[in-house]
């Protein structure tokens, strides 16, 4: 494992509340533990390693949908009906596998469970969201290049 990863990890363990950071390359793995201060509970995030080490690549669905609350239609935070798609990380969204390709999907789109709907990347490397369930996407509410936050609201899809 590159040794500029390793420090970026660090930095990163530094940088946040996690406790923990374990990350699987192949046969190679790196696990960096500290311990938080009495009182400070840690945060405990688990990312699915991609399954390659190409760019554009499938890496296991990471999707996150919103709660049933979030779900509901326009309960006052300004989005259409339908399912939240969230983001499962801090990243930055790319709704194309390379700047000359079309976009996985657009509004109007018709997605099946398992269908590519982005890639977020973190840490260079780049996480492909895919749908949990079959629908019609009603909004995309992120622009390509944009950084994401965890949780924020990537894509609405009316339910089929």
């Amino acid at each position: 494992m590159d040794l500029r990863k390793i420090k970026k990890l660090i930095e990163l363990l530094e940088e946040s509340n996690l406790a923990e950071i374990e990350i699987h390359e192949g046969e190679e793995s790196v696990r960096l533990m500290r311990q938080h201060p009495p009182g400070r509970e840690p945060q405990m995030i688990h990312v699915p390693a991609p399954q390659t080490a190409a760019p554009a690549t499938a890496a296991p669905p990471v999707s996150r949908l919103a709660d049933a609350d979030d779900q509901a239609a326009s309960s006052g935070d300004g989005l259409p009906a339908g399912e939240v798609v969230r983001s499962p990380m801090v990243g930055t969204y790319y709704g194309a596998p390379n700047p000359e390709s079309p976009p996985f999907v657009s509004v109007g789109s018709e997605v099946s469970e398992g269908d590519a709907l982005c890639l977020v990347e973190a840490m260079k490397m780049f996480n492909q969201i895919e749908a949990e369930f079959s629908g019609e996407v009603v909004a995309v509410l992120v622009e390509d290049g944009q950084p994401v936050e965890f949780d924020e609201p990537l894509f609405v899809i009316a339910k089929r």
